[in-house]
């Protein structure tokens, strides 16, 4: 396999505290001989467990970018025992471009794994990861929100998997981050995802989604800050007390009846909002034509009972497009 085109201005294995980046030569017209600059802090200090934490996966989910961005300013070295690595903008292109893809080969990175040494620019990104960070690493953080298109009640979320003991792990890192709701999520395709690769390295593995709409509120920013300095505390590197929310829901989404799709283009009403409580079904929304007068609504229905955890963002839907996941809520 063709060794990595990218080269890390930090040192691993160096203590104390660096700010570099991940470079990956790029040329293009702007710059002839140019490199992608990804930013990443690498905080050391003696033996302890490797954390890998990470956001901007997606370039329009700023939650974990922001959270990260100011724990690579404030945490440091004396606090930590072990290795903190840092990369707030995983896919630098999307991020700077302020989209879910990149605006240079339009990968999705948390599409694009293992990646590939000599492919696209966001493979070469997948392939790093893959090959020399997540190895690095004992736990890892990944943090999302909805983006432009979608809304989520704020969860921090983990997968079923086959090794028990590491999703046990995974299911109370979960916990303690202290997200106001908990998912054991069911992804529509998980073989490409970032998460995939980290837990096929039998890494202990949490991921986010804390809000949407292309923006913050400083409630999701909150969430984000207490759970990546309780995420440390579980994993050993720093000491502290958590910081729980009073209350934790734990969902659950246990088949693909979760998601509802839209088989119809038009501008989207809602019926019920975020966190409401539904019955199978029930109306969850209705789409209206814009082509033409005349035509009645789309109606869709709940097909479980359960919480409404995600529904789109805009009003303006494509065939193809999830309208909402109805989760359940764990006694």
């Amino acid at each position: 396999m063709q060794d990595t085109s990218i080269t890390a201005t930090v040192d691993y294995e160096r203590t104390g505290t660096q700010h570099g980046f991940l470079k990956l030569p790029h040329s293009h017209d702007d710059s002839a001989w140019g490199c992608i600059m990804i930013p990443i802090t690498v905080i050391k200090n003696g033996l302890g467990p490797t954390v890998l934490l990470t956001a901007g996966n997606h370039g329009d989910e700023y939650e974990g970018i922001t959270a990260l961005l100011k724990l690579a300013n404030t945490l440091q070295q004396e606090h930590v025992a072990g290795r903190v690595i840092i990369v707030p903008a995983m896919n630098y292109p999307a991020v700077k471009n302020g989209a879910r893809t990149s605006p240079i080969d339009k990968g999705n990175l948390n599409r694009s794994f293992p990646g590939r040494p000599d492919g696209s620019v966001t493979e070469k990104i997948a392939d790093y990861f893959q090959r020399y960070l997540i190895p690095l690493c004992d736990y890892a953080l990944d943090i999302h929100s909805g983006g432009r298109t979608l809304d989520f009640l704020p969860f921090a979320a983990v997968h079923r998997l086959e090794d028990k003991t590491q999703q046990a792990s995974c299911l109370e890192a979960m916990r303690l981050f202290g997200a106001p709701f908990n998912m054991v999520m069911l992804e529509m395709d998980a073989s490409s995802l970032y998460d995939t690769a980290v837990e096929s390295q039998g890494k202990v593995f949490v991921t986010t989604e804390l809000g949407g709409g292309g923006t913050t509120t400083p409630e999701t920013i909150a969430i984000a800050d207490r759970g990546v300095n309780n995420f440390l505390i579980y994993a050993g590197v720093i000491e502290g007390e958590y910081q729980l929310p009073k209350e934790t829901v734990s969902l659950d989404m246990p088949d693909s009846h979760c998601y509802l799709l839209s088989e119809d283009n038009g501008i989207l009403e809602f019926g019920k909002k975020l966190g409401d409580h539904v019955t199978e079904g029930e109306l969850i929304a209705e789409v209206h034509c814009a082509e033409k007068t005349g035509v009645p609504a789309v109606p869709y229905y709940a097909k479980r009972n359960g919480v409404l955890a995600c529904r789109h963002h805009s009003a303006k839907i494509g065939m193809g497009d999830t309208i909402a996941v109805i989760a359940d809520i764990v006694a």
